[in-house]
């Protein structure tokens, strides 16, 4: 039988409780995120916060990565003082992620960037964030509503990686995000913004490489274009793999 690529997530890190427990640290994930992997022909396997110096250990193991969304990026890592509405209480995390993705991206893996994981991404590569969107754009249309997903429309880049794969000239989202892109980091491209000029997507295509950062979550939705992108860059990293299908994504 052949094998599927192997597409790792990262975790959140936080207290849960379940079954007759109380409330306990517990690595988490949307399941959503790996049924998304899996709809896309891909074999989803989790990364749970670990001292950073085994990244590239795991990553060797990898046939891609994806940095999945979650809380706000600590803004030291990028030079610059908490707004007081950025919650930075992930660490671990924070040192955890920043380890994979500059692994992954020493090793050529195909990297997707998630949310969080599309800003962290532009931080690894010296780039910032604007830590409260709602303050420049003067509109709160990203955030979605309270515990549920807000739709927008984006633009991708004509000529990008990401417009090869969305070539549409408007696609509607699923988004939950108070954060953004601010100044891009060394190598990156923006490949789509929302209406209002908020930088949605960027990327690094210049070795011919797959490294490419949503700003939205692909794995709300049923769109399944770009996780099958990324398990097909996955795909010729470990030959002989099939190709994607495309299957509905569960919902809820």
């Amino acid at each position: 039988m052949t094998q599927r690529p192997v597409i790792g997530i990262s975790t959140y890190l936080t207290t849960a409780a379940w079954g007759r427990f109380d409330r306990r640290l517990a690595v988490m994930l949307p399941e959503r995120y790996p049924a998304l992997v899996r709809a896309a022909g891909g074999l989803a396997v989790l990364l749970p916060p670990d001292a950073p110096e085994h990244a590239p250990g795991a990553v060797a193991r990898l046939d891609a990565l994806v940095i999945a969304g979650g809380e706000d990026v600590d803004p030291a890592l990028y030079g610059e003082r908490p707004h007081p509405c950025t919650e930075a209480v992930a660490p671990e995390r924070d040192a955890w992620e920043a380890a994979l993705l500059r692994a992954g991206l020493a090793a050529g893996v195909p990297v997707l960037g998630i949310c969080r994981g599309m800003q962290l991404l532009n931080v690894v590569r010296g780039g910032s964030l604007v830590q409260h969107l709602p303050d420049r754009v003067h509109h709160e249309g990203h955030a979605g509503g309270e515990g549920s997903y807000g739709r927008h429309a984006v633009r991708p880049v004509a000529g990008t990686l990401l417009g090869g794969l969305l070539p549409e000239e408007s696609v509607v989202v699923p988004t939950s995000h108070h954060q953004a892109v601010d100044r891009l980091g060394e190598r990156l491209t923006v490949c789509a913004r929302a209406e209002d000029g908020t930088v949605e997507a960027v990327e690094d295509a210049t070795d011919g490489g797959f490294v490419l950062g949503v700003q939205w979550h692909p794995e709300q939705g049923e769109d399944l274009r770009v996780m099958q992108a990324l398990v097909g860059a996955a795909t010729a990293v470990r030959p002989g793999t099939p190709e994607p299908v495309a299957v509905p994504v569960p919902v809820g």
